[in-house]
């Protein structure tokens, strides 16, 4: 039974690998991505095949030397089978854990650091058990852990964070002083010299970092690159300056483009041969620590684990496998695909929809930014200063609002200077032996370039910065929660056995399999019939045809959230009011959304049409009256009867009900005609309005003469009042919308479009 045991432990982490990997690409993806997608050098589908070779060559070139999971860490002659086991299970279900949480926000974190500080955290549990076992003191943990070795990747890793954004901040200022956003134009000697460069810095990156075990590089390449780094740097750099000249020149080749697929090659690769240990490390060193205490005939209580500290390298056919895994996962997951966004929109040198909100310490940081700017520009001499700003000032090139999603987030100076900085700064870390993030280092130079590419702007810098220091935060919490984490489950573990195991791998199926179910229902709401359309038509009689789905969703919406209000506050149900509440707010934000595109809107529109921006912030403003009335009698149905006021009297349910069953009738004709496009049935509609304006005349009327004889809250008065003025309110706003769309509307017209839409 003892080895059965052990066995399926074997083959729960040989499982828990093959999750590990789907999730941690799902996560790394962003390193090696984010450039050439963000600039849309390549096509979509080329940028992926150049990255599956890239990590097909690094799972193939691996060391396989997994030296963090088997002694980086821990020292393996201090510990048993039985707990070394024990340790690797509580690392592998924390990080596919923790890995798939951070997917399914769409944050990127660090598969070394999770690892690490999983490793970390589930060693000190059991060496904590142990010293307790014989009595010893805290100071006995040095014995067991190598806390040298954690020291210097902590420290290493927050280094790489400062000095990543900061080089990559000054490169891309003297990148683009020097080249200017208009790029094109320039002589091709500028981008032959520039390509050199960049080019030579990835291809001493993918030697000396991506392939530096393999076997095909051994010997004499390999020497001379250890031996002789100046004189290999110089070589690399004359030749491919003179080759980028002669390929541009020729007019074949975009010499900016050859480096950003150089570069995602580079890094994918990287990304597959070192980050390979994060994922399959610790399944591989049990997977040999089990066949030498199998081969040994001695108890898992007693067999010493000394043997993990020599150097086994992994088979070849795992690797292969490993790197078949991480391709697939790549092709698709759609979990890879919102991490790579998060990154890529954090870097958008164009404003647009801000992810992530503004809070107190990004707001104090774009005031002391701005202020430090203020006083750096009294000390540059003007004309310096103006030579600069002409080469930070972009082209405009006219883009139809409805091409705007197809346009590159940043261009391919900047893809180009993010792949460069990225690869010299992990190539150096490697060669000195410092370890780092390969995720922190490409995200933190993304950002960086960003900054000094000037794409945080007055219009989006405060919601940039925030997104940046919650990705940061995330990185910290990344540590801290896989320490704890580890060191609980490893405990749990330990104590419990095969039954906490059980319980344990059940648990973390379950967890995995709610998020996947989360993500896609999340994923299906984002693209639900119910959210708003922007318009994208060039003329009135366009924007009606368009909008009108909006309108017809609007009213549907509406007379859903109203009738909700009413039907919660006869019933006192707090939880479908709370709901209601939701989604009078939710009606708001995207009718908000909407208002936000009227700048694109009306910079889209030609001499011939501009009578149409009118309609739109008319349209828009009706909208935003229809959606403010609901979000406040949502907003005090809820709150009356969350602080528990007293209930509404049977007369004031029953007059709510009288106007709701009333306004049903005219919400559903106006959703009808809307979805028909049948605008001809809103005379009809409009002819209730005077009737409808009488009837909550009447009730106020009513309440009145009320108050002043028998009523005796004050709260339901202000309620009733509330409701009934907010719903004379809401038909303004909505019979104002109709006569809008009944006075433009001409049939006889056929609505302009904007082209190729």
């Amino acid at each position: 039974m003892g080895e059965n045991i052990y066995i399926f432990m074997v083959v729960a982490l040989g499982v828990l690998a093959i999750t590990d990997l789907v999730v941690g690409v799902s996560n790394d993806a962003v390193n090696f991505l984010n450039s050439a997608i963000g600039s849309k050098a390549l096509s979509f589908k080329t940028i992926m095949i150049v990255a599956s070779i890239g990590i097909a060559f690094g799972a193939v070139s691996s060391s396989g030397m997994m030296e963090v999971a088997r002694k980086g860490i821990f020292n393996p002659g201090e510990f048993v089978f039985e707990e070394i086991m024990f340790i690797f299970m509580a690392v592998m279900i924390t990080d596919i854990l923790l890995l798939d949480f951070f997917n399914t926000l769409g944050m990127p974190t660090s598969t070394t650091v999770s690892i690490v500080f999983e490793l970390l955290g589930a060693s000190v549990a059991i060496s904590l058990f142990k010293i307790a076992k014989t009595e010893g003191g805290f100071a006995d943990l040095a014995t067991y852990i190598n806390t040298d070795k954690a020291a210097e990747i902590i420290f290493g890793i927050l280094l790489s964070v400062f000095i990543a954004f900061t080089v990559g901040a000054l490169v891309q200022f003297v990148s683009r002083v020097w080249i200017s956003f208009d790029f094109k134009s320039k002589t091709k000697w500028i981008e032959s010299i520039f390509g050199g460069l960049a080019i030579t810095a990835i291809v001493y990156f993918i030697l000396v970092k991506g392939l530096k075990s393999a076997a095909l590089f051994n010997g004499v390449i390999s020497d001379f690159v250890a031996t002789q780094p100046e004189l290999f740097l110089l070589g690399n750099f004359a030749f491919w300056t003179v080759s980028s000249y002669l390929l541009a020149t020729m007019g074949k080749v975009n010499i900016y483009k050859m480096v950003i697929g150089f570069g995602t090659f580079a890094l994918a690769m990287a990304f597959a041969g070192n980050d390979l240990v994060n994922f399959i490390g610790v399944p591989i060193a049990a997977l040999q620590s089990y066949q030498d205490w199998q081969v040994s005939g001695i108890p898992p209580a007693d067999f010493n684990m000394g043997g993990l500290s020599a150097a086994v390298r992994t088979p070849t056919l795992l690797l292969l496998l490993s790197g078949a895994v991480m391709i697939l996962t790549l092709w698709f997951s759609s979990k890879a695909k919102g991490v790579v966004k998060t990154s890529v929109d954090l870097a958008r040198q164009d404003e647009g929809d801000e992810r992530f909100q503004p809070n107190y310490l990004s707001r104090q940081i774009v005031k002391l930014s701005i202020a430090a700017f203020e006083t750096l520009s009294k000390i540059i001499p003007p004309a310096l200063q103006s030579r600069i700003d002409k080469q930070f000032v972009i082209p405009y090139t006219y883009v139809p609002k409805s091409k705007v999603q197809d346009m590159p987030a940043f261009d391919l100076v900047r893809a180009s200077v993010n792949l460069m900085v990225a690869s010299i700064l992990i190539s150096l870390a490697t060669s000195m032996k410092l370890p780092l993030s390969t995720t922190y280092v490409t995200f933190m130079v993304a950002m960086g370039t960003s900054l000094a590419d000037r794409a945080w702007g007055a219009e989006s810098a405060v919601y940039r910065v925030a997104g940046v220091l919650n990705v940061i935060g995330g990185w910290f919490f990344t540590a801290l929660s896989a320490f704890i984490a580890s060191a609980i489950i490893a405990y749990i573990l330990f104590m419990g056995k095969f039954i906490a195991l059980a319980l344990m791998l059940v648990a973390a199926a379950a967890i995995l399999l709610r998020n996947y179910m989360s993500h896609n229902k999340k994923s299906k709401e984002i693209k639900a019939e119910d959210s708003l359309r922007r318009a994208e038509s060039s003329s009135i009689q366009g924007v009606i045809e368009e909008s009108a789905a909006n309108i017809a969703n609007v009213v549907k919406r509406s007379n859903r959230i109203y009738s909700n209000s009413i039907n919660g506050l006869a019933k006192q149900d707090l939880d479908s009011l709370k709901r209601n509440k939701k989604q009078g707010n939710k009606l708001s934000e995207e009718i908000d959304d909407l208002r936000n595109h009227t700048f694109y809107f009306i910079k889209n529109l030609d001499e011939a049409h501009v009578g149409a921006s009118n309609f739109y912030l008319n349209a828009m403003g009706h909208l935003n009256d229809m959606s403010q009335s609901l979000e406040y009698i949502g907003k005090v149905s809820f709150n009356h009867v969350n602080n528990n006021h007293k209930k509404l009297k049977y007369n004031q349910i029953k007059e709510l009900k009288e106007i709701d069953q009333k306004l049903e009738e005219v919400f559903n004709k106006t959703q009808k005609a809307f979805e028909e496009r049948s605008f001809q049935q809103i005379g009809a509609i409009l002819n209730t309005k005077q009737e409808l304006y009488d009837m909550v005349s009447q009730k106020i009327d009513r309440q009145v003469s009320r108050t002043r004889t028998e009523e005796s809250s004050p709260k339901n008065t202000t309620l009733y009042f509330s409701i009934l003025m907010e719903s004379k309110d809401l038909i303004t706003a909505m019979m104002d919308l109709l006569e809008l769309y009944y006075a433009e509307h001409d049939s006889t017209i056929t609505p302009a479009k904007i082209e190729n839409k």
